[in-house]
């Protein structure tokens, strides 16, 4: 069994600042990519960014520059710095994770989401 739990949302005000963590835990052998996507109200879920187990990087182009992906491979964690936020980012985030359970079979794990709200 596997899971991943997001943290860090909620409600901010454009210029704002939010840090979200997403931890794996259960039957993990590794952890290859982490990613983060984010699905606003009548949209599809996009990518937001991704980092591989070396921590080479990849944005979208709306938040390159603001948005930070970095993980903890000790922790089986992984974090998006969110900076400059504006009322666009506002979505559900997703956290997901390309990974090799005990059963050595590789699948890919999503989180739960968490709210990001962006408004004055």
């Amino acid at each position: 069994q596997v899971q991943l739990v997001e943290s860090g949302g909620g409600l901010v005000q454009p210029g704002g600042s939010l840090r979200l963590s997403c931890a794996a835990s259960g039957s993990i052998f590794s952890i290859n990519d982490m990613g983060w996507y984010r699905q606003a109200p009548g949209k599809q879920r996009e990518l937001v960014a991704v980092i591989t187990r070396g921590g080479s990087t990849n944005y979208a182009d709306s938040v390159k520059g603001r948005f930070t992906i970095s993980r903890d491979n000790a922790k089986n964690t992984v974090y998006l710095q969110m900076n400059s936020l504006k009322p666009e980012d506002t979505a559900v985030y997703f956290c997901n994770a390309a990974l090799q359970s005990l059963n050595r079979r590789w699948s890919v794990y999503w989180g739960q989401g968490t709210q990001v709200t962006v408004s004055s």
